[in-house]
């Protein structure tokens, strides 16, 4: 009987395997900062990034996604597709000038990276009373990240990533 119980018992303890499962989620609402490397512009590129500690979410805006007029509805942008969203976790806390000195600094390191397999970037803008600065309200939906082990880190909800200004050129 002895022998069954151990049998039993070696069965469950090494058959029992939680998979490494990691439930992590993305948050970077608390953080109000949104940075950039250069000047924000209607007709470039525009790479936005959060930083929380170890862990930044950069959004890469395509040519003309911002609009320098007033928009009565929002613009929306495919993820992925014309828009890339990315979140890295680094080895330790990470500053603005990992992303924008070149060449950039030797740490921290990248741990890991995600690229947003699926959601969408809306943009809102509102142009001041001159017409020459526009403030463009970027909010994330339904964004999802597909990790290397196959976990899915999902958030359906409307974030606000923040606000980004721009002037007439």
């Amino acid at each position: 009987m002895k022998k069954y119980l151990l049998i039993g018992c070696s069965i469950l303890f090494f058959g029992c395997n939680d998979g490494d499962l990691q439930i992590e989620t993305v948050d970077f609402d608390s953080i109000e900062t949104v940075q950039s490397c250069n000047t924000i512009s209607a007709s470039t590129e525009n790479v936005l990034f959060k930083i929380n500690g170890d862990e930044a979410l950069i959004l890469t805006l395509p040519s003309g996604l911002l609009k320098n007029e007033a928009s009565t509805t929002s613009i929306e942008s495919a993820v992925p597709g014309n828009s890339q969203i990315s979140y890295r976790i680094f080895s330790e806390t990470v500053t603005s000038a990992y992303f924008c000195d070149s060449p950039p600094p030797l740490t921290p390191t990248v741990l890991e990276e995600i690229e947003a397999t699926g959601g969408s970037i809306i943009i809102t803008t509102t142009a001041s009373e001159d017409n020459v600065t526009f403030s463009h309200l970027v909010q994330l939906s339904g964004v999802t990240f597909l990790n290397e082990n196959g976990s899915r880190i999902t958030d359906l909800q409307i974030n606000e990533f923040g606000t980004v200004t721009t002037t007439t050129e």
